[in-house]
């Protein structure tokens, strides 16, 4: 298969092949290729589980919230997003 890319991309893939972190261009292709293959599993696994979030809350399994509760909730993932960030 013959992939042509454009004079930016082949800037991009050369800087990567000069600082070591491709061998060749085919590797810098695959490797491009593995992460898109990855985003896109992650993107079919999100939309499987809202689909069956969706058919939970239809079949009236959901559960219902206040307003404290969702600012508490916010507060609470936004705590451990910021942990991970740090490292903790």
């Amino acid at each position: 298969m013959q992939i042509e890319l454009t004079p930016a991309q082949n800037s991009f893939v050369e800087l990567g092949i000069q600082e070591g972190r491709f061998q060749s261009r085919d590797e810098a292709v695959r490797q491009a290729l593995a992460l898109w293959e990855k985003r896109e599993r992650a993107r079919l696994e999100l939309l499987s589980s809202l689909d069956a979030s969706e058919r939970a809350l239809d079949a009236g399994e959901g559960e219902g919230y206040s307003s404290e509760d969702l600012v508490a909730l916010v507060e609470s993932v936004r705590k451990r997003g910021n942990a991970n960030l740090n490292g903790n």
